[in-house]
């Protein structure tokens, strides 16, 4: 029998198998088409699968969501930006399988909770920095969905300062000024030649101004976002995953600045920013903890 984890990222799909102690194995990936998008996750899902019988899936979506019907909404897939149907999608699949559906930020911290750099604490939020910037909630040791299954959907915080159009279609996000694509297109329009988030850190770290600039930028909102996040959620960790938040101290460096500058209150004195600990896939592993939970039930 198998238990399967999936990622619906904004770029790529992964999907593995789950083994004892949330370990997913035998992972693999396909790009984000731009068309027949179901065409590319189901072939995905069925080799993973193989022919085992699968008994529980754990699907972990970029966002937003609705967890009440099973659709997501993920704003940089055009062809579902108006919603598609996962979970039915999913279940006609696997019609004996048990499926539990969540954001990719709560899985974020589901995974960083069971595995990562939160255990033991009771509040905190985790984000996730790459193509977009997602989140989840930790509240009382347990993770916050909220009504809808958008809790913690941080990457549209407003930061004082711009008024970058987003996706979404409001300005001024986070996700629109601090995100690996957002930052990547920011640098270009200053005349910077690369095309990755990868390529700029490298850059940023090689000196080149304008990446330098991109960084520091995408720093400096993000530091703003956490520390309005910090004082509504009144939290004292916050956890950063994703592949753009490895950037290192091009980045880090004007987060802790801004943190410093905007976080202020007294209760948030004691507020800790700190990387994830799961290397591999984060969303991947809170999915598969979603999946073993729904054999346990």
């Amino acid at each position: 029998m198998t238990v399967l984890a999936l990622d619906i990222g904004a770029t790529k799909f992964m999907a593995g198998v789950v083994h004892a102690g949330h370990e997913v194995r035998d992972v693999r990936q396909v790009e984000v088409p731009r068309e027949d998008v179901w065409g590319a996750l189901r072939a995905l899902l069925l080799e993973v699968a193989g022919s085992a019988p699968v008994v529980a899936v754990g699907i972990g979506s970029a966002g937003p969501v609705d967890v009440r019907t099973g659709v997501v909404r993920p704003l940089n897939i055009p062809e579902w930006k108006a919603g598609f149907p996962i979970v039915p999608a999913v279940r006609e699949l696997f019609s004996a399988a048990a499926l539990r559906f969540a954001i990719d930020g709560a899985c974020l911290a589901l995974a960083e909770h069971r595995v990562g750099a939160l255990r033991g604490v009771s509040d905190a939020l985790a984000m996730t920095v790459s193509s977009g910037i997602g989140g989840g909630i930790i509240a009382n040791g347990e993770v916050l969905l909220g009504r809808t299954g958008n809790a913690g959907h941080v990457g549209h915080i407003v930061v004082p300062g711009w008024d970058t159009p987003c996706a979404c279609g409001g300005f001024g996000c986070v996700e629109a000024v601090a995100s690996g694509m957002s930052s990547v297109r920011w640098a270009r329009e200053q005349g910077w030649s690369g095309s990755t988030g990868v390529q700029l850190s490298e850059a940023a770290h090689a000196g080149d101004e304008t990446a330098v600039a991109a960084l520091h930028r995408a720093g400096t909102a993000l530091g703003a976002a956490i520390a309005s996040a910090a004082a509504l959620l009144d939290i004292d960790r916050v956890v950063i995953g994703g592949g753009f938040a490895q950037s290192g101290e091009p980045l880090w460096r004007p987060l802790r600045a801004a943190l410093a500058e905007h976080a202020r209150l007294g209760y948030l004195a004691q507020l800790r920013v700190v990387p994830s600990r799961v290397t591999h896939g984060a969303t991947l592993v809170g999915a598969g903890v979603l999946a073993t939970t729904a054999v346990a039930d």
